[in-house]
């Protein structure tokens, strides 16, 4: 299958007052066509810099690039004018944000803030940018469009400005969607409608998908491979059959092991990961996770784990699947 994206060797930082922050470290992935890749961690693993990082939404100062290349349809988005990137967000590749309603305007209309796209990058008169702008709410499943033309983004409830986000990032039928959270702070009843209007959306389009999340759930439900990401790092890499059922790297087996279980005796705790990522001000030289894992070995603190093989399309890095580890656990290489 053709790559509509590759990432190679991304780092990205942050200038700041008390020094430079590694938000990204040398991250490298691909995003096949009509396929669908999660890149999952916790909060403040780099989730959100790396997604912002492809359409180059950092604001730069403070945000740079320090190194790697971002390759969509085969040109580096990297050497592109701020003119060519006007062209392409939005209408190549869109976004959707986390919270719809700081990213809706306000005072704006629903109506104006869906047309102004489409009379951008279509090039549509106002009359033909209006009916087209019907038609994308109808199939987000807005009921009355043409009444919601009018009103205002706290006129919506929160699924709702999440469809009307989904509606505005379709509007030019992009080859790449880049959802930011899109179900976070909606009741479940309406996360499955939104997961099951992305896929349906991605199905008739034969879009490709970022999902960016914290919810393993999402993931089972949504996506074909999966990055999990820590401290700015790719940690494992699979399919979501791997992932789930081959893991691999200690951390992704304890963000695992994190999730409730129906199963779970009432009396039982939830795990909890302990410790704290580690301050990306000053990175550490080893594994990122050293400090919270607990299968750490003393290669570990000193070194930059290499990547692992296990299949064609499952990597991690973590020294326990390196000769070194075996050595060091005592095993036979």
């Amino acid at each position: 299958m053709e790559n509509i994206l590759e990432v190679k060797n991304l780092s990205v930082s942050f200038k700041t007052f008390f020094g430079e922050v590694e938000a990204v470290r040398d991250i490298s992935f691909t995003v096949e066509k009509k396929q669908t890749v999660a890149i999952v961690g916790e909060s403040g693993c780099g989730k959100s810099v790396t997604a912002n990082s492809i359409v180059r939404l950092l604001p730069q100062p403070p945000a740079f690039y320090k190194s790697g290349e971002i390759f969509f349809k085969g040109e580096n988005i990297l050497e592109k004018s701020e003119k060519e990137m006007v062209d392409i967000r939005g209408n190549k590749i869109s976004m959707v944000f986390q919270d719809p309603m700081t990213s809706l305007n306000p005072t704006m209309k629903i109506g104006r803030q869906i047309t102004e796209g489409l009379m951008l990058h279509q090039k549509l008169n106002a009359a033909d940018a209006r009916q087209k702008a019907i038609d994308i709410l109808n199939l987000v499943a807005v009921p009355e469009p043409e009444k919601r033309l009018k009103a205002y983004p706290h006129q919506f409830s929160g699924g709702m400005r999440q469809r009307v986000m989904l509606a505005i990032s379709m509007v030019s039928n992009p080859n790449l969607m880049i959802a930011d959270e899109p179900t976070t702070a909606l009741d479940v009843t309406v996360q499955a409608q939104i997961l099951d209007l992305m896929k349906s959306l991605q199905e008739e389009y034969g879009m490709s998908i970022i999902l960016i999340t914290h919810d393993l759930g999402v993931v089972a439900d949504m996506a074909n491979k999966v990055e999990v990401m820590y401290a700015g790092q790719l940690m494992e890499e699979g399919s979501v059959e791997e992932i789930f059922y081959k893991t691999a790297h200690p951390y992704t087996k304890q963000l695992l092991e994190s999730i409730p279980r129906l199963d779970m005796d009432r009396k039982e705790k939830l795990h909890a990961i302990k410790g704290s990522p580690p301050d990306l001000y000053i990175p550490p030289k080893g594994c990122p996770f050293f400090e919270r894992c607990n299968q750490a070995m003393v290669i570990c603190d000193m070194k930059m784990p290499p990547i692992n093989q296990h299949s064609q399309t499952h990597y991690t890095r973590c020294w326990q699947y390196h000769p070194y580890g075996k050595l060091a656990r005592g095993e036979n290489e």
